[in-house]
């Protein structure tokens, strides 16, 4: 007897995370508390399977957020408390 050809175990889910991006919501680099909703405590950016974003939001968000990087408005990684790892 054979086994399935598309048998899949585990599905990714689009969870919701509220930070829906709107028409009126003006997207670049100086819009930063838009911005920090899209990326995570530690810096990196949320990717579109999870924050449910179109591919060209995704993109757009994305070099907003590097810009911004870039003109230090967000930093690029977050720099540890003065006293957790003693």
């Amino acid at each position: 007897m054979k086994k399935p050809y598309f048998k899949r175990k585990f599905f990714f889910q689009k969870q919701k995370t509220g930070f829906i991006l709107k028409k009126s919501d003006q997207l670049n680099y100086k819009n930063i508390l838009l911005l920090r909703n899209y990326i995570t405590i530690s810096g990196k950016i949320i990717p579109k399977r999870l924050n449910g974003l179109t591919a060209k939001q995704q993109r757009s968000i994305s070099k907003a957020i590097k810009n911004a990087r870039y003109m230090s408005f967000l930093p690029f990684v977050r720099l540890p408390s003065p006293g957790a790892g003693r």
